[in-house]
Parts: C-alpha cells; structure tokens; sequence
C-alpha cells in the first residue's frame, strides 16, 4: 500500500493552493506549518511573505483564505496577530486519515524503494576482555538505529568492528602454547559452553599470561616476538589467536541475547579483518601526498588541530617502527566499505570521546577520495553513562561495572515489579519471569534512547522500572491496558466512524497518531532514536487522558462511539507495538 498523506501534509497543501490562488507570483512561498497549542496547527509564511511583497500581512493572509474554497478537511482558519493563520481540521478528516493509517501494515509510514546503503559501526567489544557499561550505548543506540533505518527503506550492512589484533595477543597465544590445556574445558553439566564460563576461562588465562609477561623478562620477549608471528601470518600463531576469538564471541552473543539483540556472525568484522589492506592504504595515502613521513611515522596533518604546545597534532597512520595503529585500520575499513559494500552513508556509533580521531579520520578519506559528494560518514556520537552521583559509573571499589551485573540487576528489580502486579493480571510464574526479562532489558534500553546520544545520562534502575514517568515500564502497561480491553469488549469490533464528533482527548490522540510517520522520517534522517522515544512518551501519556474521559467499555457508550473509540485503542496499540519495536523493546500482551 502506499504511504498515508498526514493531516500535516494534507493541510500544508490546501494552503498552498490558496497562496498560488490568490498571490500567484508567490505560488512556491512555503506556508510555515507547525503544530500549535491555539488550534491544531499554526501557519507563519505569509509574514515573510508580505515582507518580501512590501504588503500587509493580516490583509495577504485575509486574501489567502478567502481563496481557499470550502473543502471536508478545513473546517476553521482564523487570521490572527499579525497574519497567523490558525487552522482547525475537521473531525471526520482526523477519522478518515486515521483510518487510512489502520488499513495499512506500516501504518501508512513510507517506504523509500531507492534509498541508499547505510554501514553502520556499532557493538564493538574487545576480545579475551569483558564488557563493561562502557560498551553498552552503541550497542542500544546503534541497534535501534538499524531497525529503524531498515523500516524506513535504507539498506543497511551491520558491522561490528571487534578489537581482535593488537600486542596484547602475542602475550595471550605465548601463554597458551606453553600452556597448552588452559581453554582445554567443558561446560560442568557437559553440554555448551556458557558465556559466563567462556569469560571466565579467559579472565584467568589473561591474569596469568599478564603476571607472568610482567614478571618474567624471557617470557616478555617471546611474547613480543610472537607479535611478529601473528602479524606475519604465521599459521600455528593464526589458530591459536581464532581459539581466543571463537571463545570471546560465545561470552559476546551470551550478553547479546540477554540485550534482546540480534547480532550476526558474519557482521563480525574486526581490525583483523583489515590487515591485507593497510600497507595498500599507506601507499596510496602517501602516493597521493595526503600523507606524509614526519620523524619515521606517516603522518596526516591539520590546520585546526593542533596540541596543548600549539604544535600540529598529526593522525599517525604508520607509527615509525613500522606498526599500524587504529588510523590504519578505520581508514582500510572505509575503503572496504565504499568500494566493495557500495555504501553511501558510513554511520558510526562511538563514543563522543573518539570525536576528534573520527573527525580526522573522515578528512583524511575525504581528501583521498573515498568520501565525496555520494558518500559520506558520520559519527553518532554518545555521552557517557553516570551513576546517580553523576560522576562516571562505578562499583564502590572504583572498578568498571560488568555489563552482565548490571543486566541481570535490572532483569531482577524489573520481575519484582511484575511479581507484585501478578495476581491482579493473572501471569503464571512463567509469564512472570518472561514479562520481567522485557520489561527490565526494556527499561535499560529507554533510559538510554530517551536521553539525547549525545548527552551523558544517569543510570538509576529505582526510576528506570518505574510504572510513572517517561519509563519504558509506563509505556509496557500502557499496551498491556489496551490489550486487556479488547478482552472486555464483547462483541463490539474496532471500527472508524468519520460522521461522529470528537472530544478533546479523542482528537488530541488522533492527531498525534497521525504525525507517526513524519516523527519516524526524522527520527531517521537525524539518526535521532531518542525523538521516537519522546514520540511514544506522549503518544502513551495522550493515551492515558483520553482513557480517563472517554469510556471505552463501562459506562458503556453508543454502539457507534463504542466502535470508533475502540478503534483509537487498537491503532494507539498497533502504533506503540511498532514504535517500542523500532527502539529495540519488547511489548508484553498481559502485564
């Protein structure tokens, strides 16, 4: 089916015909439409307008409606002030608009046929290391971003660009060759390994091989020189270094799943995954003068970023002894994704602290021709999780917070909410483990897409499984409370109905249900998740008024009433279902 027009659109369009009706020589003037808090909407181009015709504004705006002719959706325009335009919709247009959206599986949200590739870089744990709370934001953000990315007709190539090279390996396979049994293990019940099992075989083997490197000179230097090894390709070396990564990608997928999140082997593209390509990048870098060597190393200089000395800061794509750092590697990843993914958007879910190494990076592409006019890269960049002191999320040991800790602490708090609504809904004790796993993922997920990426955010379970406030938890019940009255409803079907009137709380719904599609559009094109979130909070707290002044079920109203409120509850259902999903968060039936 193709899109649903909004009202928004509709309205914006009667308009301009009224604009080219009356003033033809401003037929392309853009009306200035926006939501407003005096009628439906506000319109405020013709002030601009009448500026630029040397006219008066009321008069131009008076001239304007009158050249509108009577139609089924404005039902009242009013000059205002200077020659705003208030306009009022009529009721039946909110129905019949509405409507359109319920025939539709997508709710009448477009579908782009020729939108582009986006390759979005998110989930980047580090191998033989846990994950911390660190690694938590662009997991969320970067896998909310792809669904929602992927509703709106992107193609999009997930990447998960994993640290998996580096020195710290030639000390880990060193350790393992002389001690050959360490990851020799089965799970105790003698089935799979779990993940929990998985990182905790490699903490122990990273503790010894770091006590003994650092104690042991010999050791040191056959650790060193096992880098040599890796980096050569020698094939002992190269198995050895795939049994730390096989074991790290079972402890990754076993926090994956508990995040609810679907992540896929061969999307697993680490720094290894570059190597063949970094001496080629080198050369052409500086083949093509975009680099060049300063001191030994190669080097990428700029006007605007220069060191606490006033001294260029350089972005050292080959270090003086030879080695490659994380430069290289980015640089070989864009390669690979403009030639050989066909990308037109590199979008990069990273921490705000890696802005300025991204900003460099992206330069230097930019000016060795991998980024041009038809590609480009950004970083959507986050801010840092705080605890409710709001200073950098610790535990009371001033250590780094597990990731899994902090999931199942929420997955625990949550099923107590649930437990303690139980009986009432009628949940079995599986429902109630169930319900609290979505609810408690849910609720750390929100926390975090609710806040502005870019923004630090604090981390405070107690508000996060809250039944009030901007919580996922408040919207969860929200579509469990209009789920449960369709149990209630008898024989009564949801069903429009144009001619009725509408109260205040039923057209208030109503139009906020009809700006869904705009609000994901945006959403998309600011790869900004945290406006759905604002969205649903609305749509859910909007929902919650009308439930309280429209009966639904008891007192029970006209049949014809009865019919199109239901069908207000079933597309405010539908519409929540599909937002919720967008951000990455389960809704439960019963709650």
């Amino acid at each position: 089916m193709a899109s649903v027009p909004s009202l928004a659109s509709t309205v914006q369009q009667r308009l301009a015909d009224g604009l080219s009706a009356a003033l033809p020589e401003a037929a392309s003037a853009d009306p200035l439409l926006r939501r407003s808090d005096r009628a439906d909407f506000q319109a405020n181009g013709i002030l601009a307008l009448a500026k630029q015709l040397k006219g008066n504004p009321r008069e131009l705006a008076t001239k304007v409606v009158e050249a509108i002719p009577a139609n089924d959706v404005l039902g009242q325009i009013e000059v205002s002030g200077p020659g705003f335009l208030n306009i009022t919709v009529t009721d039946a247009a909110i129905v019949r608009t509405l409507a359109a959206r319920a025939a539709d599986a997508r709710l009448g949200v477009p579908f782009n046929e020729s939108a582009g590739t986006t390759v979005i870089d998110y989930a980047q744990p580090n191998v033989a290391k846990e994950m911390h709370v660190g690694h938590l934001r662009s997991a969320v953000i970067g896998a909310a971003m792809v669904e929602i990315l992927e509703f709106t007709g992107e193609s999009v190539v997930r990447r998960h660009h994993i640290g998996d090279w580096g020195t710290q390996f030639g000390m880990l396979i060193q350790f393992l060759i002389e001690h050959p049994h360490e990851l020799d293990h089965r799970a105790e019940d003698g089935g799979e390994v779990s993940g929990e099992e998985a990182m905790s075989n490699l903490n122990r083997l990273y503790k010894a091989s770091r006590a003994l490197f650092d104690s042991d000179e010999e050791f040191k230097t056959r650790a060193r020189a096992r880098v040599v090894d890796l980096q050569a390709g020698d094939e002992e070396t190269l198995a050895l270094w795939q049994r730390f990564v096989d074991e790290s990608k079972i402890y990754f997928y076993s926090v994956f799943d508990k995040l609810d999140m679907d992540i896929r082997d061969p999307d697993v593209v680490g720094e290894s995954g570059y190597n063949d390509m970094l001496v080629e990048t080198c050369r052409l870098l500086e083949e093509s003068g975009v680099a060049v060597r300063s001191e030994g190393a190669l080097c990428v200089f700029f006007d605007d970023v220069k060191g606490p000395d006033g001294n260029p800061t350089p972005l050292i794509v080959q270090k003086s002894d030879g080695g490659f750092g994380y430069a290289a590697t980015d640089l070989s990843a864009i390669r690979d994704r403009v030639r050989n993914l066909k990308a037109t958007t590199l979008l990069y879910v990273v921490d705000a602290r890696q802005s300025l190494h991204f900003k460099m990076v992206f330069e230097t592409a930019r000016r060795a021709g991998w980024l041009n006019e038809d590609v480009k890269a950004v970083q959507l960049a986050f801010g840092t999780v705080l605890g409710k002191d709001g200073k950098p999320f610790k535990t009371r040991e001033g250590e780094t917070i597990r990731l899994v800790d902090l999931l199942d602490e929420a997955v625990d708090r949550a099923t107590s909410v649930v437990r303690e609504k139980a009986e009432k809904v009628g949940l079995s004790e599986s429902e109630i483990v169930e319900n609290g796993q979505y609810v408690g993922i849910g609720a750390v997920k929100y926390a975090d897409l609710s806040t502005s990426a870019a923004r630090d955010y604090k981390f405070d379970l107690d508000q996060m499984v809250s039944l009030n406030g901007d919580t996922s938890v408040y919207l969860q019940y929200a579509y469990a409370r209009i789920r449960s009255i369709f149990g209630k409803a008898g024989d009564r079907e949801p069903l429009a109905h144009p001619e009725l009137e509408l109260a205040p709380a039923e057209r208030a719904l109503g139009l906020h249900l009809d700006q869904f599609g705009e609000v994901i559009a945006e959403t998309a094109a600011e790869y900004a998740p945290h406006k759905l979130a604002a969205y649903l909070y609305q749509l859910a707290s909007l929902y919650t008024t009308f439930y309280d002044q429209c009966p639904v079920i008891k007192p029970e109203p006209a049949q014809d009433v009865a019919e199109n409120r239901l069908f207000l509850c079933d597309l405010t259902a539908r519409t929540l279902h599909q937002g919720m999903a967008l951000l990455g968060i389960r809704t439960p039936e019963r709650l």
